[in-house]
């Protein structure tokens, strides 16, 4: 199982947006569901991707999309803008959940955690276990208050010294997973 974890200080806690770039930049949740979920024609059954939802009006929110429960989606930012506007108006969509966690509490959670940091150890010499988390900040970077705290129990890992989106992080890094798994 492989996670991904977005931290968002602006994403929206309700429904009332019109379009994901927005609402406090869902589009950043909708772009880091894609590329955390979805293949050629199917969706990656072992991985599961939390939204950690700081925007107003009732943060914090804990978004989850289950690869493995996830279904009767495509990948168009329309239907995930419905999706959203749904599941954020406490309604269903298989495999989303929505509920009151904090950033705190699911990293507690957790064993084994990564952040992504442009100080860290470079990501193709880290050996990595069979549950890896890895987390990354929004358009700005994680708090610093929430980098201190995370860092205590967290490693810190690199993709290299170019700066990258976050949708691209998790790309290169389902990239190193799938790569070493077809070794």
């Amino acid at each position: 199982m492989v996670e991904f974890i977005i931290f968002s200080r602006t994403a929206r806690t309700d429904s009332s947006f019109t379009n994901l770039r927005e609402a406090g930049r869902l589009d950043l949740i909708y772009q880091s569901i894609l590329t955390s979920m979805f293949v050629s024609h199917g969706i990656r059954k072992d991985v599961v991707f939390h939204g950690i939802l700081n925007g107003p009006p009732k943060p914090p929110l804990h978004l989850q999309v289950d690869g493995a429960e996830l279904h009767d989606v495509r990948v168009d930012e329309a239907t995930w803008t419905q999706i959203l506007q749904n599941v954020l108006s406490d309604g269903k969509h298989p495999g989303i959940t929505l509920d009151k966690k904090g950033f705190h509490q699911i990293i507690d959670e957790k064993s084994e955690v990564y952040v992504l940091e442009e100080s860290g150890e470079l990501i193709t010499d880290v050996a990595f276990g069979e549950n890896p988390v890895f987390v990354i900040g929004d358009q700005v970077r994680l708090p610093k208050k929430e980098e201190d705290w995370i860092l205590r129990k967290a490693k810190k890992i690199s993709l290299g010294k170019q700066k990258y989106l976050a949708m691209s992080c998790i790309d290169i890094i389902n990239y190193i997973l799938d790569a070493r798994s077809n070794k």
